[in-house]
């Protein structure tokens, strides 16, 4: 993890800058900024994210007829002949349609609205054949989320068409109306656009003024077109995530199910290592010791001097297997730890870290066990990249408690550009902690200080 931490450091430097520094660059930077220069009130009705949405409304309407007259006629059927066996099918071939148009709206709204929807979760089909298909269908939740949304997307629909065409028509008449009023008089017979009339008053827009008012009004209209249909399209938003997309139960599922494959495969490799470390270091010592003994013991009659010189560096074997038993135990979970806590065992840890390391723990009490272990292996590991890779002079730990969670903090003055991009060792660690609902923050810009953030559930 070492040495993925240090090509994370390297990393850090120059990979994000190049490419955005050449001409090209430059060029769009500065039409960016032209852009930019006009006040975003009337940059809107020009955008293209106004047009989209835009379409988006009108298409919604002929979508959701679509979906409504679909919807309301194979539920009606199927739930009409649900007194037979027929009304089983049509129910369920209703609402696999449902989930087909689920798909298709999450795509329309992902073209036009900009609006990133996961798929929800799959049927869970528990047994094959025809009957285990319907099953799965008529208990899925996604598919009567969809039938819901059909139910409440048609009539918002209308409405928001309505009051989107008429804003967006409105405004771009009355603010071309300079443009076009000449119609009137020439083809017409009237002075103008009428804006009152009865028997015996008249009332048409024909004077300069008054045209250059009608344009004005234009002009706000137009204006105030995009963020009303904005506004409107926030709705649509709303319903496709929360009736499109995975419900909050199965997005939990899926999440504890891949936590707890990193937890897995997370403690397969902590068994890998400590087989190994046993197989090449200590158990091999302890092999070559059993060796030297036994010819130790076959020199001692013929040459005690011999066999009393081997006794002693198989002493001095048994203390180097004992120190590296000890390491290893450290590494499993360290005693001091178990006995006494984070500030006793984050001291022992940055006792032997090369550079001089700070340790402040602000804790009233102590978290559950195994919260407390991640978070000291989580600074073990940290202050070991430290030592290794930062080039740093000095470094601090501090652990307090906020609220329900614990937060560690890492620092260190080093030439920073540590990555936690995927690959690199605190991709790893960020992995751990994400397992059990942790979070790892790294902020390390390139000449450094690099700043560190753990934070985890407080768990008694």
């Amino acid at each position: 993890m070492a040495t993925e931490y240090g090509h994370g450091y390297g990393q850090g430097y120059g990979q994000d800058y190049g490419p955005d520094y050449g001409p090209d660059h430059g060029q769009g930077y500065a039409d960016e900024r032209r852009r930019n220069r006009l006040p975003a009130g009337l940059r809107a009705p020009f955008e293209a994210r106004s047009w989209r949405e835009f379409t988006y409304v009108l298409l919604s309407l002929p979508v959701s007829i679509l979906l409504f007259t679909y919807a309301v006629t194979m539920l009606s059927i199927g739930a009409g002949l649900l007194v037979t066996f027929l009304g089983i099918p049509v129910l369920a071939a209703g609402l696999a349609g449902c989930r087909g148009f689920g798909a298709l709206e999450r795509v329309r709204a992902r073209g036009l609205l900009g609006l990133e929807v996961a798929d929800p979760e799959p049927l869970r089909v528990r047994k094959n054949g025809a009957l285990g298909w319907m099953g799965a269908v008529l208990k899925s939740g996604t598919s009567w989320r969809t039938v819901l949304y059909a139910m409440l997307q048609f009539p918002w629909a209308v409405f928001s068409f309505c009051v989107a065409v008429a804003f967006w028509a409105y405004g771009w008449a009355l603010l071309t109306y300079p443009l076009w009023f000449w119609l009137f008089p020439m083809h017409g017979g009237q002075g103008g656009l009428q804006l009152y009339g009865d028997e015996q008053h008249q009332i048409f827009l024909d004077n300069p003024f008054e045209i250059t008012v009608t344009a004005l009004v234009g002009l706000l209209f137009t204006l105030a077109s995009p963020w009303i249909v904005r506004a409107l399209t926030t709705v649509d938003r709303l319903m496709v995530h929360g009736l499109l997309g995975p419900s909050r139960l199965s997005a939990r599922v899926v999440e504890l199910e891949s936590d707890r494959g990193v937890v897995v495969d997370t403690a397969a490799a902590d068994l890998r290592r400590i087989e190994r470390d046993l197989h090449d270091g200590a158990q091999a010592r302890l092999v070559a010791l059993a060796m030297d003994l036994g010819l130790a013991k076959e020199k001692l009659t013929e040459d005690p001097q011999a066999a009393a010189r081997m006794v002693g560096e198989a002493h001095g074997e048994v203390k180097t297997a004992l120190q590296e038993l000890r390491d290893l135990a450290r590494g499993i979970h360290p005693a001091v730890l178990t006995d006494r806590g984070l500030d006793a065992a984050l001291s022992s840890v940055a006792s032997r870290c090369t550079v001089p390391v700070q340790v402040e723990v602000d804790l009233v009490e102590r978290p559950a066990a195994a919260i407390e272990g991640i978070a000291y292996f989580t600074v073990s590991e940290l202050l070991q990249n430290i030592s290794k890779h930062s080039g740093a002079r000095s470094a601090s730990v501090d652990v307090w408690r906020v609220e329900d969670r614990l937060m560690l903090q890492v620092v260190d003055d080093g030439t920073g550009g540590a990555d936690a991009s995927g690959g690199s060792g605190l991709a790893g660690l960020a992995g751990r902690l994400d397992a059990v609902d942790g979070i790892l923050v790294v902020d390390s810009p390139a000449g450094g200080p690099t700043r560190i953030t753990a934070e985890l559930p407080w768990r008694r």
